[in-house]
């Protein structure tokens, strides 16, 4: 294992092919030796199989067996009693060794907190970054992913403020250089013909789309980085926005491709759904027609959301484990099955949070931009139509720039967590997180002891 993002391969266990090893039980250090050497005759009334002469014919029942009372031999410690009826609750005597450790080297029998009589619980999970090793609650995978951020604020905050700079660079300038002479107030104006209104909204669509493919690729950009990022994070490792990129750019095209994929998925199933409801309204019945196609966009959705979900995982899947787009999409459908609705639950508070932390930032600079161009704040408020002057871009571009730099660690960040906390609940992850964090102390046995013990 290596501290590389890509931890383990999937499925992959620590004990695979090994077995504990089987030691004896180590015998008493004061048995006595062979009771008699086989070159003396035995004594008389004494057979062979006999105790010697200094043991009592008389020996307690098996697995009973104490040391023997007496008279106390001077400058000796007396012999610690035995285990009362609470089995190790009892503390050795002589108290405890450092750490909580008794004198037979076992953790905790007896300690305050230990595994004695007084249960306090496991002891505390390593945590060399910045979520604890093991399964997390919400809470945790929330603050996981703001700590990342605030921690490792130079990487996190680099590639955030690179990736948004130049996405809305290639933005702005194509809404303002390309769509400026567009017929788009078409759509605005009662009195446009229908030749007029098909242009203004082909003019529209093709401007949705390419900005929507410059945004795409620039989140699939800062979402690679930043998995690698977040995946360092929690083994305490810091990493360059260089290496970042070396890691990740050869998953960068196979993440492309997966989103792809998944919007393709999308859409086709919203026209599946809708289709037939287009259908009877063309062709039987226009009222008819419209409530089936609301009908058939509806249930469209709900499925759609459920595969989104269930297929969710698969990004970090594909740059940490190097996998393919299949493969990564068959990886999140196992980790997410039976807890669709935690992750659903999870996703769902990290956008809305990531939503009303870029509206804080982005609503103030798109009201100021539109007051300071075209026909002021109240036409805009009015008609829109002057939405695409330099200013109004300029400045509305600035507020989407801090929004997006801010919103991009939080969505990738909780992805990540939680694509970490499903492997460690399902595949105990963090007994290898610990070993590439190398934490002492933690996710192996002491030396000696027999694992499961």
């Amino acid at each position: 294992m290596n501290d590389t993002p890509g931890w383990a391969s999937p499925g992959s266990a620590p004990s695979d092919g090994q077995k504990p090893d089987q030691s004896g039980p180590a015998e008493p250090t004061d048995r006595p030796g062979p009771a008699q050497p086989a070159d003396q005759p035995a004594q008389p009334g004494q057979t062979p199989q006999d105790p010697g002469p200094q043991w009592s014919k008389e020996q307690p029942p098996p697995a009973q067996w104490s040391a023997p009372s007496g008279p106390a031999v001077p400058g000796q410690a007396p012999p610690p009693p035995p285990p009362g009826p609470g089995g190790w609750g009892t503390p050795p005597p002589g108290g405890q060794g450092p750490g909580g450790y008794g004198p037979a080297g076992r953790p905790g029998h007896g300690a305050p907190g230990g595994w004695g009589s007084g249960w306090g619980g496991p002891p505390p999970a390593a945590k060399p970054g910045v979520i604890p090793l093991r399964p997390l609650g919400v809470g945790e995978i929330l603050d996981g992913a703001v700590s990342t951020m605030r921690t490792y604020w130079r990487t996190v905050l680099g590639i955030s403020l690179t990736v948004a700079v130049l996405t809305e660079v290639i933005v702005v300038l194509f809404q303002g250089l390309v769509l400026d002479d567009s017929s788009t107030d078409a759509l605005n104006d009662p009195s446009a013909t229908l030749s007029e209104l098909t242009r203004a909204m082909g003019d529209a669509m093709l401007s949705s789309t390419v900005v929507f493919v410059i945004s795409l690729v620039g989140t699939v950009i800062a979402t690679a980085l930043l998995t690698t990022v977040t995946s360092r994070a929690v083994l305490g490792k810091s990493v360059t926005i260089g290496e970042a990129w070396r890691d990740a750019r050869p998953q960068v095209f196979k993440l492309f491709g997966l989103i792809c994929l998944l919007l393709l998925i999308t859409a086709g199933i919203v026209t599946v759904g809708s289709l037939p409801g287009i259908i009877v309204g063309v062709t039987v019945n226009g009222g008819a027609g419209v409530a089936l196609t609301v009908l058939g966009i509806i249930g469209a959705g709900i499925v759609a959301l459920w595969l989104m979900i269930r297929f969710s995982l698969a990004s970090p899947a594909l740059m940490l484990e190097k996998q393919g787009i299949k493969k990564a999409l068959i990886r999140s459908a196992k980790l997410v099955q039976g807890t669709w609705w935690r992750i659903f639950g999870i996703q769902l508070l990290a956008t809305l949070i990531a939503s009303v932390v870029a509206s804080i930032i982005v609503i103030p600079f798109t009201l100021l931009a539109a007051a300071l161009s075209g026909d002021g704040l109240t036409g805009w408020l009015n008609t829109g139509a002057g939405g695409l002057g330099w200013t109004f871009l300029i400045i509305s571009g600035i507020g989407s720039v801090i929004g997006s730099m801010i919103t991009f660690p939080i969505t990738a960040g909780v992805t990540v967590l939680l694509y970490i906390d499903q492997r460690i609940r399902r595949e105990a992850l963090d007994l290898e997180l610990v070993r590439a964090a190398g934490v002492q102390g933690h996710g192996s046995p002491a030396p000696g002891a027999t694992p499961g013990s």
